[in-house]
């Protein structure tokens, strides 16, 4: 088939190596500028470059919403548009213009977190497995069709980062697995049920602080969700940011007030967790390594050298 192909960053330069890679023809590639945005220069494979080291004509846009670009799709004359970590709205113009519509390539196990920074979300929130879909787009975001999926499972230390790397691995099978049904002329494939779909937004600030009203079990999910080259999350002592790099579930049960720097366990200083922890029977928090508002990482121990005081989520 001949594809045309939306997509930025590195899903969208997997997305492209794959159809690159297969029997269908790539007729043009749409892409975003480079942007200097923190979380858009994590894992930011060039598609442009790409696509122009392999001879494919490349457009640049922020939004795919202009004259021009409807003249230069039309005369591609695709089969199916792939699209793949497009970051604006595709209009229906565009999106039903080719003979067999549109396949968007999302990182999660739709119709469960539709939307943004999947990953992160999947972990925070303590699932099991994660994955990839392949979708018909329609007049909703990440509502469309299914036609193909695949899961990897989220082990008990998996960071962000690694999951990450599993489920990139998938974007081509995915990719080629799903034109292949389309190829073969099929047309009807798996209806999302919408009261199994969550959506979720963007990562920002707000969302990487810790409030350690939370139970420890999320707080530490939280933290291997927020790995590097994700921005750490972040708490307060004594007034100066503090990032919290690594950390576990406390083999002891800690009661008091949440935030309280109590005891040290291991190889790292327990932090009472969660909004019940006056009853004592939750388990704390214990970190292992930090980084400091000057940037210095070490571990816990060398940073809280003395039990008291707390860690709070403002300065």
């Amino acid at each position: 088939m001949r594809v045309v192909m939306f997509g930025y960053q590195t899903w969208g330069h997997r997305t492209l190596t794959a159809l690159l890679d297969s029997e269908h023809d790539v007729v043009m590639v749409v892409t975003h500028p480079k942007s200097e945005h923190a979380y858009e220069k994590i894992w930011s494979d060039s598609v442009a470059e790409l696509a122009e080291e392999n001879g494919v004509p490349v457009v640049i846009r922020n939004r795919p919403d202009d004259e021009e670009l409807i003249q230069r799709l039309k005369e591609a004359d695709p089969d199916i548009i792939v699209a793949n970590n497009w970051r604006t709205w595709i209009p229906p113009r565009i999106y039903t213009l080719p003979r067999h519509g549109t396949l968007n390539i999302h990182d999660s196990l739709l119709p469960k977190y539709a939307g943004f920074s999947p990953l992160i979300w999947a972990l925070i929130n303590g699932e099991t497995e994660v994955g990839v879909t392949a979708h018909m787009m329609d007049d909703v975001l990440d509502a469309g069709d299914i036609v193909d999926q695949r899961a990897v499972p989220v082990g008990p230390t998996d960071t962000t980062t690694d999951l990450f790397h599993k489920t990139v691995e998938l974007i081509a099978p995915v990719t080629i697995g799903a034109l292949a049904r389309i190829a073969a002329g099929e047309t009807e494939f798996t209806p999302q049920s919408r009261a199994q779909a969550t959506f979720f937004h963007k990562r920002a600030e707000e969302d990487i602080r810790i409030n350690w009203d939370w139970p420890a079990e999320v707080l530490e999910r939280l933290v291997r969700a927020q790995s590097a080259p994700y921005p750490a999350a972040f708490t307060f002592h004594k007034g100066k940011r503090l990032e919290i790099l690594a950390a576990v579930v406390s083999e002891g049960r800690y009661g008091g007030t949440p935030g309280r720097i109590f005891y040290r366990e291991g190889d790292g200083v327990a932090i009472v967790a969660g909004a019940d922890a006056r009853t004592g029977r939750n388990h704390g928090l214990v970190i292992t390594r930090v980084r400091t508002e000057d940037g210095r990482e070490l571990p816990a121990t060398e940073y809280l050298t003395s039990m008291g005081g707390y860690l709070t989520d403002r300065p």
